[in-house]
């Protein structure tokens, strides 16, 4: 069933919702951007209809909502520890089908990878349900129709912004009172089905050609141009990686906290092992991990999708604007022409023709 709802009627729905509820949305924070004079939209507690932004794309994603930049797990002393508690109430966020689906990626890393469900992301997981903000045109960076990723159904209400009105389709039982006295209307919302930008994954079908994609001359390509500063990591809805770190609260080491923070594969030291040993030493070995572990190894290990739901905001977000749809589509090219048998330049005849001059 939908509804056409005033904007005044409908921050009285929010206002109800909020005994039960926090309610996420993407929203404007002024002259906090990256450049001076800009701003900064991320996601945050409203207490207002007229707080969601909704024709802009929000710089970060809503994974920050349940899997936050550092997160408190347990509380200890020499004798015991304590977990960390989290608020009561559930939780509504206003989200785009992108990010919808990204969070899928996350339930598959955080609850069905490797036999064991992390505690801390399920306890506020259970506690989600979203509101689908209707995307009907995306942004040039956005490639989310060649990801699969542009539709949803995974969704309690959903919502387009028309002047005064809001229209909202809803789905879930559990609001269906809330709107009982609104006019009821015909709205589904509408999927973009096209982007501006398009990717093509490569089809990566043997153990030999992986060899010979990990020592393509192509990832040398980063090592001069990305900085190994993570923001790619910070803003995408699905990257998932974190440390722990013990913080001491007294001079004798028997009272603290253990924190998740998060990090990045693109780190520097993200592989580094005690003795200074690097799994990945340069920028584009860990460029060529990313990479293949967003249209590639994921799938590989969990069948269904790829990792990446074409969102853009790590090329949006890179200060060396770096973009990732044309690394996959750089990457999808030299598969070709490795399957074709063409000579494509590797790491290994690099280093060779050195040797030789």
């Amino acid at each position: 069933m939908s509804y056409c709802v005033s904007t005044k009627r409908m921050n009285e729905i929010l206002k109800a919702l909020q005994k039960d509820y926090k309610i996420y949305a993407p929203v404007r924070f002024e002259k906090r951007g990256r450049y001076s004079d800009t701003d900064l939209i991320r996601y945050a507690e409203i207490n207002s209809i007229e707080d969601v932004v909704y024709d802009e794309k929000s710089h970060f994603s809503p994974k920050e909502v349940i899997y936050p930049i550092t997160q408190a797990l347990f509380y200890f002393t020499e004798d015991e520890y304590r977990e960390s508690k989290v608020d009561d109430k559930k939780i509504l966020i206003f989200a785009r089908s992108c990010d919808i689906n990204g969070f899928r990626r996350l339930d598959t890393i955080f609850l069905k990878n490797g036999g064991t469900e992390d505690i801390y992301y399920k306890r506020l997981r259970e506690k989600i349900k979203f509101i689908l903000m209707e995307c009907k045109e995306g942004w040039n960076s956005c490639f989310c129709v060649s990801m699969g990723s542009n539709k949803t159904d995974d969704y309690s209400l959903a919502v387009r912004f028309d002047g005064d009105n809001i229209l909202v389709e809803v789905k879930d039982d559990e609001f269906v009172n809330l709107f009982s006295n609104e006019r009821e209307i015909e709205f589904i919302p509408e999927f973009v089905t096209s982007n501006p930008t398009k990717v093509n994954i490569p089809e990566i079908d043997s153990q030999e050609l992986l060899e010979k994609i990990y020592n393509l001359d192509m990832w040398e390509n980063y090592n001069s141009r990305c900085i190994s500063c993570g923001a790619c990591s910070a803003v995408c809805i699905t990257c998932s990686c974190f440390n722990t770190l013990d913080i001491i609260y007294s001079e004798n080491g028997r009272v603290g906290e253990r924190r998740r923070v998060q990090t990045s594969c693109m780190h520097e030291d993200f592989t580094t092992m005690a003795g200074g040993w690097s799994f990945r030493k340069t920028t584009g070995e860990r460029m060529r991990f990313r990479t293949l572990h967003k249209i590639y190894d994921y799938k590989l290990r969990f069948k269904e999708e790829h990792m990446c739901v074409g969102c853009g905001r790590c090329e949006e977000r890179c200060p060396k604007l770096i973009s990732f749809s044309s690394t996959i589509n750089r990457l999808y090219d030299e598969v070709e022409k490795l399957k074709k048998g063409e000579v494509s330049r590797t790491r290994e005849q690099a280093q060779s023709t050195e040797e030789g001059k």
